[in-house]
């Protein structure tokens, strides 16, 4: 009897131990899934960043999170108005101190948080900032109201922050066209914003090119109280004209 009972005993432990293998299997294969189709949607569509500076205060603040489409510009294109996240096109950014060491342990988990568009390694090495012009376009400061123009059309720009007691959309003059390829880019905190305004000795004239950009900045993520779409207030920009004539590369 006591053989027989033993003998029993042997195919559910044999199924037992399939059952976990096979679902500990599956776990592995779920989860090699995710990571890669959340890589190419990072890759490809959607990544994440936060706001390291007061450049695009009010609308977005210190240490905010935003989501990017990065199908912009490279198959939908840029408009007037939209925010876009870019690679420092050379010298925008001030010298940083030396990273600091971390263990293989963090980087591997930074690496498998950026892939859900949980962390952003490499934020610190972007700006943030909103079109104003785009190739061709002539935009300068400012209309006897204080405004930018476009192409020779005053903006209204209700989402920008200015001192108090001032009414200037900008505390410097300027004047310039967007080279082919490029845009001129400011940031909503007009005051406190090192832009295109302020970056005309680098590389690249102030301008943005469009290889630089990374995508458009569509809305806030975190954290939840400052939740918002980030519009691009297309309506307030539907006056300005295209160029008949393109302007030429830079």
């Amino acid at each position: 009897m006591g053989q027989h009972s033993e003998d029993e005993q042997q195919p559910r432990k044999r199924y037992w131990g399939r059952t976990i293998l096979f679902y500990v299997r599956d776990i592995l294969v779920i989860f090699g899934i995710a990571i890669v189709v959340s890589f190419l949607v990072k890759t490809f569509f959607v990544r994440s960043f936060f706001i390291p500076s007061a450049s695009m205060q009010q609308t977005l603040q210190i240490d905010d999170r935003v989501i990017v489409n990065e199908l912009v510009p490279k198959i939908v294109p840029l408009e007037h108005g939209d925010v876009v996240v870019f690679r420092d096109p050379g010298g925008w950014l001030l010298a940083t101190s030396p990273m600091t060491q971390t263990n293989a342990f963090q980087q591997g988990t930074e690496w498998v948080l950026s892939l859900f568009g949980l962390a952003s390694p490499d934020s610190n090495e972007h700006l943030i900032k909103r079109v104003i012009g785009l190739p061709g376009d002539t935009v300068k400061c400012c209309s006897a109201d204080g405004k930018i123009i476009v192409n020779g059309q005053p903006v209204t720009e209700p989402y920008i922050t200015l001192p108090a007691g001032e009414n200037r959309a900008s505390g410097v003059n300027f004047n310039v066209t967007v080279p082919a390829n490029s845009v001129f880019v400011m940031g909503d905190n007009r005051y406190n914003s090192k832009d295109s305004r302020f970056n005309t000795d680098k590389p690249g004239g102030g301008f943005v090119s469009k290889d630089d950009i990374v995508g458009r900045a569509f809305v806030v993520s975190w954290p939840m109280k400052n939740w918002a779409w980030l519009p691009n207030y297309a309506s307030n920009f539907s006056t300005v004209q295209t160029p008949a004539t393109p302007a030429p590369a830079k």
